[in-house]
């Protein structure tokens, strides 16, 4: 990445290595990583979704910081040739661009071991200062390459956060870069609505994944034939074609339904948000959206 840099300014938007050095110890030869810009990123996007549970994030904010996330997943996939393999929120860190924000935001540093960022707003604390119209000037950056591998040569068959996890990668199929465009639009949906877009639990006789799956069917719809069986362990989900092993009650809903219904966004609001997320959740990931196609989405660019 660092390498890569040199030749494209989208890099700036994943966080950088400096310099690494080896040390021998017990074990032998160790490999120290020093990572360069920590001193000046603040906390993450989970932190700052701490102070809008019941909305979500300004949807300016949310566009502004799904283009940064998506422009830098660009550079890793197309550049660097390189699977993040764990999208989400805690992975998502602030970058004031002023000394001022910079201030404020070494300030909320422990913020995810418990320390909340406060904003200025309706009922809200005034705690560190942050005020609501400084989200337009904070930057994101991609962080946390550490379960990351090349596009040619994955290197687990388990990757990314449960609520996160790409359908191929819960069905033991092969992954890659669209594994990375899956988690970005639960992350989007999340920053934009305070909500998990897939939150799994398990239950007296299934498992997490047997949940997270039904879910999945129950907002996408039937997952074809075709994906289901192409995995020779198919059976330890579905029973038959469309048919799971132990759920058999479903309750379909569709994503502009829950945007409208439980999230109080207009119709327009709504379909436009989805006609964005549906396509980074298409079902083949041969012909789920890419980085660059989602950053050229009206949703997006408006």
């Amino acid at each position: 990445v660092s390498c890569m840099k040199k030749k494209d300014l989208a890099g700036e938007n994943i966080i950088c290595l400096l310099d690494d050095f080896r040390m021998i110890g017990e074990n032998g030869f160790h490999i120290l990583l020093w990572r360069v810009l920590f001193w000046a990123l603040g906390p993450s996007i989970r932190c700052l979704m701490g102070n809008y549970t019941a909305q979500g994030l300004p949807l300016p904010f949310v566009k502004k910081s799904l283009q940064q996330v998506l422009a830098g997943l660009h550079f890793l996939h197309k550049c660097c040739r390189i699977i993040h393999a764990d999208i989400k929120p805690e992975n998502i860190l602030l970058y004031g661009c002023s000394k001022r924000l910079q201030r404020l935001l070494m300030d909320t540093l422990n913020c995810d071991q418990g320390t909340e960022v406060r904003l200025k707003g309706a009922g809200r604390d005034l705690g560190n200062q942050l005020e609501e119209s400084d989200l337009m000037s904070i930057e994101v950056k991609i962080a946390d390459l550490g379960s990351a591998c090349w596009t040619y040569k994955p290197f687990s068959k388990e990757i990314q956060t449960q609520p996160y996890r790409a359908l191929e990668v819960l069905l033991g199929l092969d992954y890659g870069t669209p594994a990375d465009i899956w988690s970005t639009a639960c992350l989007a949906f999340e920053m934009a609505t305070g909500e998990c877009l897939f939150d799994p639990q398990p239950g007296k006789y299934f498992s997490r994944d047997d949940d997270h799956v039904a879910r999945i069917i129950e907002l996408l719809g039937r997952i074809p034939p075709q994906i289901v069986f192409s995995w020779n362990k198919s059976t330890k989900f579905f029973s038959r074609p469309g048919a799971l092993l132990r759920l058999s009650r479903l309750f379909p809903r569709s994503l502009p339904g829950i945007l409208a219904d439980r999230h109080g966004w207009t119709p327009r609001e709504a379909t436009a948000f989805a006609a964005f997320l549906l396509p980074a959740l298409h079902y083949a990931p041969e012909r789920r959206a890419s980085a660059a196609q989602s950053l050229r989405h009206a949703w997006i660019a408006a």
